[in-house]
């Protein structure tokens, strides 16, 4: 598995439910919207404050570049009917020579309680294995009780915490909890 095998992906990914599909410049708006409603505890996110359009279009320009270039994969997640946004999936800080990344995703606080979010990111997670991925991994701050319970309904088992791993979004050192899923723990699998 390599870069050329992440580039080689499908630019979209069907649902029952849901299209995850790669950022494109026409998705910074609702991106946008999304970020400033749904980021509402500073500390778990680090990602800019202001989320106005032109930073959506440049994240969503740089992540397009990402995909193309096999080092991510991204996605944007949309209900199938309406078109509701529903949040962003990536899978980042990949290391093909171990076969593994990270899965990242920051969900649209208009959607919660629905498992839209589960249902995307087990998409990607099937994706990433289908890839060559051997290991998919998240990392959350320990404070947060919702991440945490997200990674654990992915099938991830929890392996430990990283003290004073990361800053935070208020800069303060804070402890994460390691996830991690195994291909080898797929029904069928080796």
């Amino acid at each position: 598995m390599g870069p050329s095998d992440l580039a080689a992906a499908p630019r979209e990914l069907l649902t029952p439910r849901l299209s995850l599909e790669v950022p494109r410049a026409e998705h910074a708006p609702a991106f946008a919207e999304s970020l400033g409603l749904s980021l509402h505890d500073p500390r778990f996110i680090t990602w800019r404050r202001v989320h106005d359009l032109a930073w959506a279009l440049h994240f969503c320009e740089s992540d397009a570049l990402s995909v193309a270039a096999g080092e991510d994969l991204v996605f944007h997640v949309f209900e199938r009917v309406g078109r509701a946004y529903v949040g962003r999936i990536d899978l980042h800080t990949i290391d093909f020579g171990a076969c593994r990344g990270e899965l990242g995703y920051a969900g649209d606080a208009r959607r919660v309680g629905r498992g839209l979010m589960r249902e995307a990111a087990l998409a990607v997670i099937d994706l990433a294995f289908g890839l060559g991925f051997e290991r998919v991994e998240a990392m959350s701050d320990a404070r947060n009780e919702r991440a945490l319970q997200f990674a654990l309904s992915l099938g991830m088992q929890r392996e430990g915490v990283l003290r004073r791993h990361e800053r935070d979004g208020l800069g303060e050192l804070c402890d994460m909890v390691l996830f991690a899923r195994l291909r080898s723990m797929e029904a069928g699998s080796a």
